[in-house]
């Protein structure tokens, strides 16, 4: 078994955990044994890996997106995971439009401040990094609301 293989196995096997068997069971439909051989290292299961709605349906009740996360870090990528954000909130599009219109204007204030002395220290890019990642996170919400109701 490759190393890619062996890694995202291992991810597998993390987040059904995370999960806890029975309920990965539940959520995804499969049996502990399906589950199981998904994650095995043995080689006659070296070639079965997780469906990627089961993935999606195990990372959406889990604490973190293993699988997810080990896809990115297999292309060089990093996650920014955030536990307190609500991709699956009922606020809507016009809730994100809202939001969306409050993060831009703390973006700008923050801004303003770091720029007010012409220079923009490694704080207050580290501010500014923060608030941008915030906008960008209301307009995921918002494109998948929106996708939902064309849906």
């Amino acid at each position: 078994m490759s190393v890619v293989d062996s890694y995202l196995k291992k991810h597998s096997e993390a987040l059904v955990k995370d999960v806890g068997i029975e309920a990965a069971c539940e959520l995804t439909g499969k049996s502990k044994a399906t589950l199981g051989r998904y994650y095995s290292g043995h080689e006659e299961h070296a070639d079965r890996f997780m469906p990627i709605d089961a993935v999606a349906a195990l990372e959406e009740a889990a604490s973190y997106p293993h699988v997810t996360a080990a896809l990115a870090e297999l292309r060089g990528n990093s996650l920014n995971h955030d536990s307190r954000r609500n991709p699956n909130s009922k606020g809507g599009v016009n809730s994100d439009v809202i939001a969306l219109s409050q993060r831009f204007a703390l973006l700008m204030a923050e801004y303003n401040q770091s720029i007010e002395d012409g220079v923009i220290t490694v704080t207050e890019a580290k501010r500014l990094l923060r608030e941008t990642v915030a906008l960008q996170q209301v307009l995921v919400d918002m494109k998948l609301h929106l996708e939902e109701e064309t849906a």
